[in-house]
């Protein structure tokens, strides 16, 4: 059983790959045993990340469509193959929605929805014609309720949109051998929760508000990744694996 979760000479890429939930995925690919590019606008970051855990670097702003396509060419033309596409890279604005301006409003969108799709775009015209492949996008319970006590309606939005643009993707590529699933974490602790988790009020409707009573760690959203990547998962497609701690069951 063990052999089909097994990702043994199989290439990936994974977008926002330098911190957080993206550098705890990196690790569990790694570990099930393929070769990894951590994908990050952070350069710095990004290659520090790579050479810590033994992963390569390629840079790309997801927000330019472009850059994205490049990125993912190479790391195809340079490994011969793309086989697993995790698309992570996301950014959050917390704030009113009637003070939401147009540039944050766009600026949300740009990275968490707009990146995912030109990150899938890129992976599966690679994917599609080589006949196989796996792609996971980074949700979030976030696209299935509406957080409290924060506003963060284009982050709300976003993460929503990337959850049917799976499914869409899914139902397009499942007969020419691409499954496209996503996971959708709860309050995790990661640099992007950290200003949540430093709110009294937050923190406490965040725990309150989770059957289990804390976020996760980083690395226990990896496993869920890692599955789906792999032939485990062969017969998922379209796929939403919540990860939240029970948040969503109330």
């Amino acid at each position: 059983m063990s052999s089909v979760f097994s990702l043994d000479g199989r290439v990936a890429v994974v977008t926002g790959g330098a911190r957080g939930i993206g550098e705890a995925i990196v690790t569990g690919l790694l570990d099930a045993g393929a070769r990894v590019h951590i994908c990050d606008r952070d350069e710095e970051a990004g290659r520090a990340t790579a050479d810590r855990l033994g992963a390569a670097f390629v840079a790309a702003d997801v927000t330019d469509s472009a850059s994205v396509a490049a990125a993912f060419e190479r790391v195809a033309a340079e490994s011969g193959r793309l086989d697993i596409a995790v698309n992570n890279a996301g950014i959050v604005h917390n704030g009113p929605s009637e003070d939401l301006d147009d540039t944050d409003w766009r600026r949300v969108l740009s990275v968490n929805l707009d990146g995912v799709y030109y990150s899938c775009r890129a992976a599966g015209r690679l994917m599609l014609a080589q006949g196989s492949g796996s792609i996971v996008n980074t949700g979030s319970m976030s696209g299935h309720i509406s957080n409290r006590p924060q506003p963060q309606s284009a982050y709300n939005a976003a993460k929503a949109g990337v959850i049917h643009l799976t499914k869409s993707l899914a139902g397009e590529w499942a007969s020419r051998g691409v499954r496209v699933n996503s996971v959708s974490p709860g309050y995790v602790g990661t640099e992007m929760t950290q200003r949540g988790m430093d709110n009294v009020e937050w923190r406490r409707a965040w725990i309150e508000g989770t059957p289990m009573g804390r976020v996760a760690e980083p690395r226990e959203i990896a496993p869920a990744v890692v599955f789906l990547a792999s032939d485990a998962a062969s017969y998922c497609t379209g796929t939403d694996l919540v990860v939240d701690g029970g948040y969503t069951v109330w």
